[in-house]
C-alpha cells in the first residue's frame, strides 16, 4: 500500500515578517508611516515589491471593502501610507512620499499628495531623528521643511515643541476629528510653479462636455492637487449634502466618475478614458455653492454667516467625510482668483482667505495669489491641522514572494 508523501507545511507557510512602523492621524486622515531605511531592502525603491508590501499592510485588495485583514479603515481617508527619509534636497529636512492604497483593487496610486497627513509628517520626522537636533528648539515651534516627492513641492509644517519633544496634546479643534489636539500650521509653498499652468486650458471657467450626461461649467485647477470644480445646482444638488446622500447612490457615483474621467482628459492628465481607472487619486472632483445654513454629519448647526461657501469633494470614488488637505489648497487658491466657480460661489471679488462648509463642519484656508503677465501664480497656501501618534512598533505581514 503506497502512502502520499508528507508535506512539511512549515516550508509552505512562511512566518510573518515585521516592519517598524507608526500609525498616525494627520488632519482628518490616518495612515501607516515608515522610515525608508526600516523597509525590507527590496522595498526601499519604487516597484512591485514596495507596492505588494503596502497593499498587504493596509489589507488590500479586499472584495468585501472592509480591509479587515490589514491596517486600513475601508475609506479613502484611512487607506494611506507614508514613506519618509532624510532629504538630500537643499534647504529641506525630510522627503515625503505618499501612497494612496486602493481598497478593492491591487494598486497603489503615487500620483498625488495627501495634505492632511502632511500635518503628521513633521511630527514623525522629528521623533524619528530625521530633523537635525540643532533645528529643534527646547520650547516653541519647529519649522520642518518637507520635500513632497510625489509632486516635487515644498511644504512647511510648524510643529509645536515642549521640553524638546513634539507636543501632540492641545485644545485646537478640527471639524471631522472628535478630540482636540495641538495645532499644526501647514504652509504649501508655491504649490504651482510659475513655469506651470495653474489652469491647464488657460481658462478660469470651461465648458466640459461629458457624453450621455451633459455639458457643465467647470473650473479646472492644478494647485495642491488637480481638481475639477462644478456648480452644485448644475448637477442637481443643493451643495449641503452629507455622505449618505451621494455614497448610497451608485448612479450618482458612476456619473461623478465619468465627469472626473472626461475632466482628466481635458486637463491633459490622461489621454484615454480607460486610463482614469488606474488613476483614482487624481484629479479630484468637487462641487460648490453659496453659503447657506446646514447641519453637519455630527448634528452641529452651522449658519450661513459663519462661512463663505460650501464645498463637497469626492475622493477615490466616494464623497469625503470632511475635506482633503490638498483639495483645500485648490479651494483656497481658486477662491483667491476672481472669476473661478469657487470665487463666484464665495461672492466674488478679491479674497485672501475663505471659510467653507464641508460635511463635518468648516475649514478656513488662506492663499496669496497674484496675476503676472496674464498668468496666475500662488505664493503660499496655509491652513491649520493637528496630528497624533496612535500606535508605534511593528506592523506584521505574511512573507510575500515579491520581497
Amino acid at each position: 500500500m503506497s502512502h502520499a508523501p508528507q508535506v512539511d507545511k512549515s516550508q509552505v507557510h512562511l512566518p510573518q515578517i515585521k516592519v517598524a512602523a507608526t500609525y498616525m492621524r494627520g488632519g482628518t486622515s490616518k495612515g501607516v508611516f515608515f522610515n525608508l531605511m526600516d523597509l525590507p531592502e527590496t522595498c526601499q525603491q519604487a516597484g512591485s515589491a514596495r507596492d505588494a508590501l503596502l497593499l498587504r499592510v493596509i489589507g488590500s485588495p479586499d472584495p468585501y471593502g472592509k480591509q479587515t485583514d490589514g491596517m486600513g479603515g475601508a475609506t479613502s481617508s484611512t487607506s494611506k501610507t507614508v514613506i519618509l527619509e532624510k532629504s538630500e534636497q537643499a534647504g529641506h529636512d525630510v522627503d515625503y512620499l505618499f501612497g494612496q492604497v486602493a481598497i478593492d483593487k491591487a494598486f497603489v496610486d503615487w500620483s498625488g499628495n495627501c495634505g492632511n497627513l502632511t500635518a503628521a509628517v513633521g511630527s514623525f520626522a522629528i521623533s524619528s531623528g530625521l530633523v537635525n537636533a540643532d533645528r529643534i528648539p527646547d520650547n516653541g515651534i519647529c519649522e520642518v521643511r518637507i520635500w513632497q516627492k510625489n509632486i516635487s513641492k515644498t511644504i512647511i509644517a510648524h510643529v509645536p515643541i515642549t521640553n524638546g519633544a513634539v507636543q501632540e496634546t492641545g485644545d485646537f479643534e478640527l471639524d471631522g476629528v472628535t478630540f482636540p489636539a495641538a495645532e499644526v500650521q501647514v504652509d504649501f509653498v508655491a504649490p504651482v510653479d510659475p513655469s506651470e499652468a495653474m489652469f491647464p486650458t488657460g481658462n478660469l471657467v470651461d465648458d466640459l462636455v461629458v457624453p450621455d450626461i451633459g455639458t457643465f461649467k467647470v473650473t479646472m485647477i492644478m494647485a495642491g492637487i488637480p481638481t475639477i470644480f462644478l456648480n452644485a445646482e448644475e448637477i442637481g444638488y443643493t451643495g449641503i449634502e452629507l455622505q449618505d446622500a451621494i455614497n448610497n447612490d451608485e448612479a450618482a457615483l458612476s456619473r461623478f466618475e465619468t465627469i472626473r474621467a472626461y475632466g482628466a482628459i481635458k486637463m491633459g492628465l490622461i489621454s484615454y478614458i480607460e486610463e482614469a481607472k488606474a488613476r483614482q487619486h487624481t484629479p479630484k472632483v468637487a462641487f460648490v455653492t453659496h453659503a447657506q445654513d446646514y447641519t453637519t454629519s455630527s448634528g452641529k448647526n452651522v449658519s450661513a454667516g459663519e462661512i463663505d461657501l460650501h464645498v463637497r469633494a469626492l475622493s477615490m470614488g466616494k464623497l469625503h467625510h470632511a475635506m482633503m488637505g490638498t483639495a483645500a489648497v485648490a479651494i483656497g487658491t481658486a477662491a483667491a482668483i476672481p472669476g473661478t466657480l469657487v470665487n463666484l460661489a464665495a461672492g466674488g471679488g478679491e479674497r485672501s482667505a475663505v471659510t467653507f462648509g464641508h460635511p463635518s463642519g468648516t475649514l478656513k484656508v488662506g492663499a496669496q495669489a497674484e496675476c503676472m503677465n496674464d498668468n496666475w501664480t500662488v505664493k503660499k497656501v496655509s491652513m491649520s491641522r493637528s496630528a497624533r501618534v496612535l500606535m508605534e512598533g511593528w506592523v506584521r505581514v505574511p512573507a510575500l514572494s515579491e520581497l
